[in-house]
């Protein structure tokens, strides 16, 4: 392996975290800084009034990645936080407040089309067959870098063999006729922030993921995972800096020396992992004059995901005879053009289409005796769109909370005794997100594996990055991935450092 190096990460998100626990436990000095006063990044906790409210992702699949990181440590996941399975996976209601169970088994999803179109069971089967055909063939790099070209040339036969150039909706809709039907097994791309209707199918890999491994909540909520990374970080004699900001990455010719503070203090490295957003890296805290690559303009160029509106909000009543499940999905009637408002408009679209979390239907404890706790979460345009959010943040916010009032949760506004929301100019400027983009640089082909920034910069050979702007991308089980593979190219022998 080499010596052991002086490692800082900026950044205590799952990437973060992920490479770091790796890299502490082959013996090297890691430290971490995150300027927030709790880690976890994206997925940081607010705990208010008794509630725990996750802050970001909710949706937890393939435990074997969550696993890895602890056997690399010689530990056991379990010791640390505990997963329990949910079935159905999502309720997914139409407009009407009729709803699909997204399950895990064929059967039950098979029982589910024949409430809508049964005639659509046989297309749904063989659109199976090529969603299981795409995670094959694409799902082995997931946790490999993209650092060459000659890896990109190598998937395209496949790529295009099997269209997954095509848009998720637009592959979908070769299969199933019913128009709810098609948005149901279309919508994955929202959960790494694309546009079903740009997003190559390729995507459609995250689908097949679930149904192989199946959708956990994590106990006491993902807060809970990220103790149990931190604590584990910590045995192995790794430091965390809350309350740390990194002010610039500071460089020597191709090579990064270390880290200096906003308070001035300068950590010196032999490597720097950055989880902070890869734009946002390269944009603010490498000088411009420094770049070979990635100047300021290019990085304004790209095209950016879809931000969030979240409000998280605890009642003092429970809501058991609610339609509603552990993971439910709203879908408005005109999603199309709704989609088109959020990806490509410039201002606040009128329509709602939601993603509400109850995970107090699978755990009390996160919750004060006899609360609800819930999160509910609309896409929205990023700080490319000209919304004054300042003027617009409360009024939105209200008009989401009178929206489930009137639909799915009765008396909700004069139940509620805990409440907060995060918005775009949160992204931007806590997550230090580029133009408040929640999921970093949109999921395009030409902004995919080698497209993407890469795992070991171009220009920089000790600078690493991991997190949704990196490959492979954005979603827990990715970012994760990108820990690992940043991990190992940093212990990789010299002859391998070059794939």
């Amino acid at each position: 392996m080499g010596q052991n190096k002086k490692i800082v990460v900026i950044g205590s998100g799952f990437g973060g975290l992920s490479s770091a626990i790796r890299l502490a436990a082959k013996g090297h000095d890691v430290t971490i800084i995150d300027k927030r006063d709790k880690p976890g990044g994206r997925a940081y906790q607010y705990e208010i009034n008794g509630f725990k409210f996750d802050g970001g992702p909710t949706v937890i699949t393939a435990p074997y990645i969550f696993d890895e990181i602890f056997e690399a440590a010689g530990k056991k996941r379990d010791d640390y936080f505990r997963l329990s399975e949910l079935d159905p996976f999502y309720r997914i209601f139409d407009g009407n407040g009729k709803y699909f169970d997204y399950m895990r088994n064929e059967e039950d999803v098979l029982r589910e089309i024949d409430k809508w179109n049964p005639a659509d069971k046989e297309g749904y089967l063989k659109f199976t067959k090529r969603t299981i055909e795409i995670f094959k063939l694409f799902h082995p790099y997931t946790d490999k870098p993209f650092l060459q070209f000659k890896n990109m040339l190598k998937i395209m036969p496949g790529v295009i063999r099997l269209g997954a150039y095509m848009g998720t909706h637009s592959y979908v809709k070769r299969y199933i006729k019913n128009d709810f039907l098609r948005k149901v097994f279309s919508f994955h791309p929202l959960l790494i922030g694309g546009n079903p209707f740009d997003t190559p199918s390729i995507y459609l890999l995250i689908m097949q993921f679930e149904k192989e491994w199946g959708i956990y909540y994590a106990n006491g909520g993902v807060g809970s995972i990220v103790k149990g990374f931190t604590r584990l970080f910590d045995e192995l004699g790794g430091t965390l800096l809350l309350n740390t900001e990194a002010d610039r990455i500071l460089t020597q010719g191709n090579q990064v020396t270390g880290v200096r503070l906003k308070n001035g203090t300068e950590l010196e490295a032999d490597v720097v992992i950055s989880n902070a957003d890869a734009a946002f890296t390269y944009r603010n805290l490498i000088p411009e004059e420094s770049r070979k690559k990635y100047s300021n303009r290019q990085i304004d160029r790209k095209s950016y995901s879809s931000s969030l509106f979240v409000v998280y909000f605890g009642t003092k009543k429970r809501y058991l005879d609610s339609k509603l499940s552990h993971h439910n999905i709203i879908v408005s009637k005109a999603y199309k053009k709704l989609m088109k408002q959020i990806f490509k408009g410039t201002k606040l679209p009128e329509d709602l289409s939601l993603y509400l979390h109850m995970p107090t239907r699978s755990d009390e404890s996160i919750a004060p005796e006899g609360c609800e706790l819930f999160y509910v979460l609309a896409l929205v345009p990023n700080m490319k769109a000209n919304i004054d959010w300042e003027q617009t943040s409360e009024a939105y916010k209200d008009k989401i909370l009178a929206f489930l009032e009137k639909n799915y949760l009765p008396d909700l506004r004069e139940n509620i005794i805990a409440e907060h929301y995060i918005d775009p100019p949160h992204f931007q400027k806590t997550l230090n997100s580029h133009y408040g983009a929640a999921f970093s640089f949109t999921p395009s082909l030409l902004q995919s594996a080698y497209f993407r920034p890469h795992n070991r910069s171009e220009q920089f050979k000790n600078l690493y990055f991991v997190g949704a702007g990196t490959h492979p991308g954005a979603g827990v089980p990715a970012v994760l991935s990108s820990g690992k593979i940043a991990a190992e190219l940093i212990d990789a022998p010299t002859n391998q450092n070059k794939r």
